[in-house]
């Protein structure tokens, strides 16, 4: 991970001026954090629990999209969740411009303390009602949802432990479903 600082705070133009270098740039608090690309176990844990949202939430007017996509939480925060869960007709062709009503972040070695503080920060004021995080290596999810305004910690599971969760839609959340041997 490598952050691009400067004195002044940076801006969504700022970050949309950067080259494209198949690496995720981000914009956090005026600040760009560049990560490189996630590896095969991580996309992996993705895709199988994004299958898993979009089952649950067929028929809905909610779209699930991994990412990167771009999320405007605000014009010095742009961030580009693993996966995130939102009104359709809240996205743009581009971004999505409001809070999301999930975000996902698969934890990896390179992001694992930018996902459980400082992005939880940012979507947790941005008004994010859930953010769920997942621990591949363990495997784990923790479940956060907002109380008061607040991110509390309303469910966890690892291995074979299995949870249940209300938003975006009813579920049953087994971390041990989305590990294979790749």
């Amino acid at each position: 991970m490598a952050v691009m600082a400067s004195e002044a705070l940076l801006t969504r133009a700022d970050r949309d001026a950067l080259p494209e270098d198949g690496r995720r740039h981000e914009l956090l608090d005026g600040a760009i954090v560049v990560t490189p690309s996630p590896g095969l176990a991580h996309q992996d844990v993705v895709t199988r629990l994004a299958a898993q949202l979009l089952d649950a939430l067929d028929g809905s007017d909610l779209l699930v999209l991994t990412g990167p996509f771009d999320v405007v939480l605000s014009e010095s925060t742009v961030v580009a969740p693993d996966l995130v869960v939102a009104r359709r007709s809240d996205f743009t062709a581009r971004d999505l411009p409001v809070a999301p009503l999930l975000v996902v972040e698969v934890r990896s070695r390179s992001t694992a303390t930018i996902d459980a503080v400082v992005k939880r920060e940012l979507y947790e004021r941005a008004g994010v009602p859930s953010y769920w995080l997942v621990d591949p290596a363990g495997p784990a999810i923790t479940v956060l949802e907002l109380v008061d305004g607040r991110y509390a910690q309303v469910a966890r599971a690892t291995a074979g432990e299995a949870i249940e969760v209300g938003t975006p839609a009813p579920m049953r959340l087994t971390p041990a479903r989305w590990l294979t041997n790749v």
